[in-house]
């Protein structure tokens, strides 16, 4: 066979294009990556600064288990028990080598673990977080879109008004006005508390949840319907929907096909700052309907000068919302290809 049609199986395995895992796994990983170091990072910080802030409140620790008049022995003792007396570089590298074996240590004022009772404690925070969030998602994505596409209509506008009025309303506000219409008026729910045996009976534990998880879902649903009705609102003047329409597509094909999907990217971010706005936003939801949950944890904590509680509940609370970022950031780009094709860059 003459030279020039010599068959050259190297050269033409160079000329092949790369793997689909070359590119397209290898930029999503190096992402991942770089986000949990990321992740990692920030949650030093907050360690850091956490330590701090609790460092530079007036008193002393020991005083959570003294009494009035206390003896010098018995501060001393007190001291000793807590930490307090040992130089403020050895208490710190003690607290970071505790947060990386995640022993959040003991309370002060029980003698309880920290981290157990935060379990205990997530059992009424993360449900009403969950499902409150569910809730928001459910009535303010249809609401969003109706607002956005029907809004030459009346009921498109009062949709608009009535969000911006929800904003506007205190949470607690809302609380109140619910318990008193639907427990103290008709009777149908308990205005506050959990049952003690927590999720051993969940009827019981959910009908104690249901005014709480609404007033979580009305606050959130009235911020998330106004970035939802703006996303809508680009995507109906967008090129993609007008090409879709021109190629027979109806109206409703389209903004199904081509907008929702395209609407989300810039919607998913925002959840993930109003999942972390709600997780830290039911402390005050957890005071007004005598909820045992962390915000009730940590105020508590916080009058019994137990650093221990206090630290843990922060920490963990940093640690949620961090989280909940990084799972945001994430679904991003398995939705959108194009930041996929960037390998994550904005």
């Amino acid at each position: 066979m003459p030279a020039r049609f010599r068959f050259d199986e190297a050269a033409a395995c160079s000329r092949l294009p790369a793997s689909p895992v070359d590119t397209r796994t290898r930029p999503i990983l190096s992402y991942v990556f770089r986000r949990l170091a990321i992740l990692l990072l920030s949650l030093l910080i907050a360690a850091v600064v956490l330590f701090v802030l609790l460092r530079l409140l007036p008193g002393d620790p020991a005083n959570a288990l003294l009494g009035v008049g206390a003896t010098e022995a018995q501060i001393a003792a007190a001291r000793a028990q807590v930490g307090s007396d040992r130089p403020l570089v050895e208490q710190f590298v003690s607290f970071l080598s505790n947060l990386a074996r995640f022993d959040l240590g003991t309370s002060f004022v029980s003698r309880a673990d920290v981290l157990g009772e935060i379990g205990n404690r997530m059992s009424v925070t993360l449900p009403l977080t969950a499902f409150g969030f569910l809730l928001a998602i459910v009535i303010a994505v249809p609401l969003g879109i109706v607002a956005a596409v029907k809004a030459d209509r009346w009921y498109g506008a009062a949709i608009s008004v009535i969000s911006q009025l929800g904003i506007a309303i205190p949470v607690f506000w809302v609380g109140i006005l619910l318990v008193t219409a639907f427990a103290i008026n008709l009777r149908l729910f308990p205005s506050g508390g959990f049952p003690l045996r927590g999720w051993e009976d969940p009827g019981e534990a959910a009908i104690s949840l249901a005014l709480p998880v609404v007033t979580v879902a009305l606050v959130i649903a009235a911020s998330l319907l106004r970035y939802v009705r703006s996303a809508t609102q680009d995507v109906l003047g967008s090129d993609y929907l007008r090409t879709a329409r021109a190629l027979g597509a109806s109206f409703s094909e389209a903004l199904i096909r081509h907008g929702i999907r395209n609407g989300a990217v810039p919607v998913i971010s925002i959840l993930g700052i109003e999942l972390a706005t709600t997780f830290l936003g039911a402390v005050v939801v957890e005071k007004v309907f005598a909820l045992p949950g962390l915000g009730s944890m940590l105020l508590l904590a916080i009058q019994q000068r137990d650093y221990p509680n206090v630290q843990g509940v922060l920490f963990i609370s940093t640690l949620m919302v961090l989280l909940t970022g990084f799972a945001a950031d994430l679904l991003q780009r398995v939705i959108d290809p194009r930041l996929r094709a960037r390998g994550g860059r904005p």
